[in-house]
């Protein structure tokens, strides 16, 4: 075979592809915030006596513990108390992560995380 024939293969077609798929999860009164590089969600949700909390959803994979749904407080705008986590729940599958994400922040919003962070406990 001549160098400058082209083959046609599986082992030439590698192009570079995102580690992870892409989620785009809208909630109603909650700002999105920057995903950071193993999130699949990260959310604003504000409680009704007006605290902050960020609610990120991440691949956790790597550290065998799937895929973890945190609540993280929130204060000074963006600034996150990451090593004051309130509550985690890891799950086996993305899709199953973005729903509890998604419940989180809506329990978030109706004052009922309190309830929840016992029930985890």
């Amino acid at each position: 075979m001549n160098q400058n024939e082209v083959v046609d293969s599986d082992e030439q077609s590698l192009v570079a592809t995102s580690a992870r798929p892409e989620h785009e999860v809208e909630i109603p009164n909650a700002p999105p915030v920057r995903l950071q590089t193993l999130d699949l969600a990260r959310h604003i949700a504000i409680a009704p006596d007006g605290k902050r909390y960020v609610v990120a959803t991440f691949d956790d994979t790597r550290m065998n513990r799937g895929f973890v749904t945190a609540i993280f407080p929130q204060q000074n705008g963006y600034l996150t108390l990451i090593r004051l986590v309130l509550g985690e729940i890891s799950h086996k599958t993305p899709e199953e992560a973005l729903q509890q994400h998604v419940s989180l922040v809506q329990l978030i919003q109706q004052g009922k995380l309190s309830g929840f962070l016992k029930s985890i406990q």
